[in-house]
């Protein structure tokens, strides 16, 4: 019964693990160009995808929302990794449509000051579509490397935070033909 139950629970939000969400945009589509609120180590500033760019690749990872347990793993994954990624050139930025009121703070406590977050409005989740089923407001959880071109190298798209960091990091190295 109690099984049952969870299933229902998991099916309304649109978080049943055996389906992972699929986004729309594949690799070699044109990254959207967007500009949003964001924080980095507490520190209010606008975050603009194509200024981003013009360092080298980015990696854009969408999560439901701050301060729940996945999400704070994943950032915990990415602050640890991010001196790698800034190795080989690379930008980290967190983006939710959740908890966006908690965003300067999730950038100081759970991604500790290595990388960006970023709040997502409708529109930016819609225009990557990565909308959570039944959840206007919040992105499920995809994973992109974008090149500086700004074409789509990666998307990965799986509510388990496991392996977006190591997708990620496969993509950004075969990129800069590092393995």
């Amino acid at each position: 019964m109690k099984r049952l139950a969870l299933a229902a629970t998991l099916a309304v939000f649109g978080l049943a693990a055996a389906a992972p969400a699929l986004a729309a945009l594949k690799p070699g589509d044109k990254a959207p160009d967007f500009t949003a609120p964001a924080a980095l180590a507490g520190k209010d500033f606008e975050f603009k995808l194509s200024k981003a760019l013009k360092k080298g690749p980015v990696v854009l990872y969408f999560f439901p929302a701050a301060y729940t347990s996945g999400c704070t793993a994943e950032a915990h994954e990415f602050a640890e990794a991010t001196p790698e990624f800034e190795k080989l050139g690379a930008t980290v930025i967190g983006v939710t449509g959740g908890n966006v009121d908690r965003i300067k703070d999730f950038s100081k406590e759970h991604c500790r000051d290595k990388f960006a977050v970023a709040a997502a409005n409708p529109a930016l989740i819609k225009s990557y579509d990565v909308k959570l089923p039944l959840k206007d407001n919040m992105s499920n959880r995809t994973s992109y490397v974008i090149a500086p071109d700004g074409k789509i190298l990666l998307t990965y798209s799986d509510l388990n935070f496991q392996g977006h960091v190591t997708k990620t990091m496969e993509a950004v190295k075969a990129y800069k033909g590092k393995k």
